[in-house]
């Protein structure tokens, strides 16, 4: 009993820890960014971003941020699916295996690995196919988000949905369900919830990253007409200036792009555990 006792303690100490910290981190961005967002000489919510004319808006780098976590969620979420029903089908259970293993050796790869292997593979091969542009564009960080994105996706579909097959298994076999009918209509409507809270994850992890949009978007800050326009994130903005400037006007921008990522995490946070709180008490409501 006192062990468990010392492990509670322990563990609520953990997680007041780490909520000062979280605070602590608002708090710092809050108080050097409020200034630069009042500031009516950068206006750094403006589309504009021209230091030498004195101009730091960083709002095309916030809608480049959403263009590239949309596009690589749009491309993923159907494929995370359709890898986790595959490997839902009883016939193919062999190389679903081998399919999950594939996946969690991808969610271990470094992304400079998939960066490095996209500027000299994909790149020239959207120059070359579609002769639009240099090639380092939304659409070559996408296609690399993707990949960096899915085994997370599909690890959290696997883990929803493999025990609801496993409940419902025989009882759909003897009511006469195939297994691709049983995954259509059976597992997959009822773990909306779940592909809800992929696409957020996915998301989320899309936006957050660094060094992918840092090295095939191009990091031209502008709005884009196309695929094969270049963009530069929030994420690549803030490693480019901090690589560059040290007290300038540019640099206070990094304040308010740092404050815009960590709102946008935690929203995305928040309403993934929202999410799975409703689910664990819909499950909990149909056990009893």
């Amino acid at each position: 009993m006192r062990s468990l006792i010392t492990t509670e303690r322990i563990l609520m100490v953990l997680v007041a820890i780490v909520f000062v910290f979280m605070m602590l981190l608002f708090g710092f961005l809050f108080w050097f960014a409020l200034p630069v967002f009042f500031n009516t000489d950068t206006q750094v919510l403006s589309l504009n971003w021209r230091p030498e004319q004195g101009q730091y808006g960083i709002s095309s780098m916030i809608i480049g941020s959403g263009m590239l976590g949309l596009m690589a969620l749009t491309l993923a979420f159907p494929i995370a699916v359709g890898i986790t029903g595959f490997c839902l089908l009883s016939r193919y259970r062999k190389i679903a295996i081998w399919i999950r293993r594939i996946i969690r050796l991808m969610a271990g790869i470094p992304t400079v690995v998939y960066g490095i292997s996209a500027v000299f593979l994909l790149v020239p091969l959207i120059r070359e196919t579609f002769r639009s542009g240099s090639g380092f564009s939304l659409l070559a960080a996408a296609i690399m988000v993707v990949l960096l994105i899915l085994p997370v996706m599909v690890m959290m579909l696997d883990t929803h949905c493999r025990p609801l097959e496993n409940q419902i298994r025989l009882t759909s076999a003897s009511m006469g369900f195939t297994d691709t009918q049983t995954i259509l209509y059976i597992i997959l409507p009822n773990t909306t919830k779940a592909m809800a809270s992929a696409a957020l994850l996915g998301f989320n992890r899309a936006i957050g990253d660094t060094l992918l949009p840092l090295m095939l978007a191009g990091n031209a800050p502008q709005l884009t007409t196309g695929v094969f326009d270049s963009i530069r994130t929030l994420t690549a903005h803030i490693g480019l200036v901090l690589a560059t400037e040290n007290g300038s006007a540019a640099y206070n921008s990094l304040f308010a792009a740092g404050l815009v990522l960590l709102a946008i995490s935690v929203t995305v946070t928040l309403l993934i555990r929202k999410m799975e709180h409703a689910q664990i008490q819909a499950h909990t409501g149909d056990a009893k």
